[in-house]
């Protein structure tokens, strides 16, 4: 089972597979900021509430295969309040894994953002407009 799980505080989410929670956050050097940790015991966080989006019938090695190939797409220098943050990371897996969207208000504040780009403090807004985001393939069983 795949489940979103959300936090406290922001809207920080994690994916839940097999056990184990995925999440994506930013540090400063260019190598992943795609983690792991233990369902609903994310330090730092308060577990607020789960949404199931789906299952799959992926192993849990397929599919902790499938979030190291992942997460060579996120870096945690790459990370971006707006443009790209834990909300696109979670929407990726779940479309992939599932066929379906996250829920469309999980990320809503991150879209306003990006229309009103001039009025956000200038750390964080985008700069250019970025290429589509490519497909990840990957050839085990979905």
């Amino acid at each position: 089972i795949i489940a979103l799980l959300f936090f406290s505080h922001s809207c920080f989410n994690f994916i839940v597979a097999h056990d184990l929670e995925y999440c994506y956050g930013a540090h400063e050097y260019p190598t992943s900021g795609v983690y792991e940790v233990e369902p609903k015991n994310c330090p730092g966080f308060i577990f607020r509430r789960s949404v199931l989006l789906g299952t799959t019938t992926m192993s849990r090695s397929d599919f902790r295969s499938y979030m190291e190939k992942l997460s060579r797409k996120y870096h945690g220098d790459t990370y971006h309040l707006i443009a790209k943050n834990c909300n696109h990371f979670t929407e990726e897996v779940c479309s992939q894994l599932t066929g379906k969207p996250i829920p469309g208000w999980i990320n809503r504040l991150a879209r306003v953002g990006s229309f009103c780009n001039c009025l956000l403090p200038e750390s964080i807004q985008l700069t250019a407009v970025s290429a589509p985001s490519e497909r990840l393939e990957f050839s085990g069983k979905l």
